[in-house]
């Protein structure tokens, strides 16, 4: 709409323009120069003149007629064509026209306001809200028929969904619970990674109780200006008043919602503080038969104010973790629900091989698969499909166009058998999934193992066996082509069993001369989110302990990978081999070489 009047304004200047030009043009005429024209005037040649500025209009005596113009002001001119007889007419100026006096003078006055137009559409088009709502909320209402979303959408999170059922009875039945004088809980904090499905959740709740919903992030509250915050919490909770029941979902609540005073800059007059002090005031003053309740998300807890996490505030938590293995599979089953699916495809398969992927995770999964037989024509969705889309998400994209000497192929084949033969010995490691030399994000070969259940805890003695497996790579090299052409690939595996064994020592116990206590401790940063491990203060003597328990259990498992990999020398050959010539070989083939027979690989 703005647009064309613009379009429309500056076209009709264009017309008034052209219209005002040929009205002001006259018959062509000739033009002579102006000391003709005197020349004609000393001469008796000339009968009448019409003068209109510098602009002379001549008739001469046998009634031809041109134009001159006057160079410079002649004060002699009008006395000369008296003198001479000359007919000497004054033409009277043309005054402009309303519309031309109207576009000259008020032609930036217009420009400016449809200017200040133009920017207020455009604030309005962003966010709903005129330029002068600073301080309203900027939550989005969705009506009780607008959320299509049930808890039949919501798989892997069964113990939150029993949590939270009690709202959907009291969402539709208040008096209910009223009658026993029992009062539901005015906050509801989710706790969860992030992809968890807390925003998804909170949705279910208002779809089933289908009552109205208001969504908005916790950034949404802190501007640049002292005081806005707070209004815009006061105007949220005010309108959510007028639809309860209804659920009000702020959505990461730690970035306005953190300890006061944490940031040791400031004070009770920071603008983030204000807007928190402004939610505890507003979610403190509400009546138990309002029928207003707060769900706020966060992967956060820990960073929160004590005074959010206080009964009659946000007095209940809802633990949203990473699924299992049945969560994993109940989540694939609702997202291959539009996905014409082969019939090779089980669910069951694939939650088994996506250990630690949230729901978001398998989303990306089953979406990334789509779009790969989609790239190949295919009408449905192979197996083959959520197999290659779960490596590229787990291991990375091949680098086929990377270019390698058949050396350096050797080495890398020789590197990954190592860990695949380690970690087939060893006791109570994970069992290899499967192992490839093509290069996959940063790393130019990848082993990778999936457990064949989710762990929950760790013994002492799978600890060791990752340790050794870690370990596997390097000494493959060592043992095939000797300690001084040990390449940098190890760097990785070296980090991580120094990690692992400092943590066994320090943290967990499992140093016979030390004992169960513990020797770091972890803070979080309070900005960045990142665990920081700080020592404790120790004497010289108990670090240096420290050290040398460390060094030692990484020795014997060390050995013990080196003493695996000596007593199976044909088969670390023979894996090789094969990983140059397929490149990649899975569980199946693997079990082969490590019975020593030859492997089949299939045209998938």
């Amino acid at each position: 709409m703005l647009k064309n009047f613009i379009l429309w304004f500056f076209l009709g200047i264009t017309i008034i323009s052209v219209f005002q030009n040929v009205s002001s043009h006259n018959i062509n005429t000739d033009n002579i120069d102006y000391s003709t024209f005197l020349s004609e005037v000393n001469q008796g040649q000339i009968r009448d003149t019409y003068i209109n500025g510098k602009m002379i209009k001549v008739t001469k005596k046998d009634l031809t007629q041109y134009t001159t113009y006057i160079p410079t002001y002649d004060v002699n001119l009008l006395h000369t064509l008296l003198l001479k007889n000359v007919k000497v007419v004054g033409v009277t100026p043309l005054k402009p026209n309303f519309i031309s006096s109207l576009m000259i003078s008020w032609f930036p006055t217009i420009l400016l306001v449809g200017i200040w137009i133009f920017f207020i559409k455009q604030t309005q088009a962003g966010n709903g809200k005129g330029i002068f709502s600073f301080g309203k909320n900027k939550a989005k209402m969705l009506g009780e028929n607008e959320i299509k979303t049930t808890f039949l959408d919501i798989a892997g999170c069964n113990e939150a969904k029993e949590d939270v059922l009690e709202l959907v009875s009291y969402l539709k039945e208040p008096k209910k619970f009223q009658k026993l004088g029992g009062k539901i809980p005015k906050g509801i904090l989710m706790v969860g990674p992030p992809g968890t499905g807390k925003t998804l959740l909170a949705k279910a709740i208002a779809g089933e109780a289908k009552v109205p919903f208001f969504t908005i992030s916790g950034s949404d509250f802190v501007e640049m200006f002292v005081g806005i915050g707070a209004s815009r919490v006061r105007d949220m909770f005010e309108n959510s008043r007028k639809f309860a029941p209804c659920i009000v979902f702020i959505d990461e609540i730690d970035a306005v919602g953190r300890k006061r005073g944490s940031s040791g800059v400031g004070g009770g007059h920071d603008e983030r503080e204000q807007t928190l002090n402004q939610i505890l005031v507003e979610m403190d003053g509400f009546d138990g038969n309002q029928g207003v309740i707060i769900i706020a998300a966060t992967n956060r807890p820990d960073v929160l104010d004590p005074a959010l996490l206080r009964p009659g505030r946000f007095d209940r938590k809802v633990i949203i973790s990473l699924p299992d293995i049945i969560g994993r599979e109940e989540i694939l089953k609702i997202h291959m629900r539009k996905v014409p699916l082969s019939e090779d495809v089980i669910p069951k398969i694939i939650a088994r091989g996506t250990p630690g992927f949230s729901g978001a995770d398998l989303a990306n999964l089953v979406n990334e698969s789509a779009l790969l037989a989609a790239r190949q024509n295919q009408r449905i969705v192979k197996m083959v499909d959520f197999e290659k889309s779960k490596d590229k998400i787990i291991m990375g994209s091949e680098r086929r166009s990377m270019v390698m000497t058949e050396l350096q192929k050797e080495l890398i084949a020789y590197h990954e058998a190592g860990h695949v033969i380690v970690g087939r010995l060893v006791p109570e490691h994970d069992p290899v999934h499967k192992v490839t030399i093509i290069p996959r994000g940063h790393a130019l070969g990848v082993t990778l193992f999936l457990p064949e259940e989710d762990v929950l805890s760790v013994s002492r003695q799978k600890l060791e066996s990752q340790i050794s497996t870690l370990y596997g790579g390097r000494l493959a090299e060592e043992i095939i082509y000797g300690s001084k052409k040990i390449s940098t690939g190890s760097y990785n595996d070296i980090k991580v069993a120094t990690n692992l064994a400092k943590n066994m020592i320090t943290k967990w116990g499992f140093s016979d001369k030390l004992g169960p206590l513990l020797y770091t401790e972890e803070n979080n940063e309070i900005f960045s989110g990142n665990l920081i491990e700080q020592a404790r203060k120790m004497s010289n003597e108990t670090a240096y302990i420290i050290d040398k328990e460390v060094q030692l259990l990484i020795d014997i498992n060390y050995q013990r990978a080196k003493k695996l990999l000596l007593e199976n020398l044909d088969i670390l050959h023979a894996m090789k081999d094969a990983l140059i010539k397929y490149e990649t070989i899975d569980t199946a083939q693997i079990n082969n070489l490590m019975l020593r027979e030859s492997i089949n690989i299939s045209n998938n």
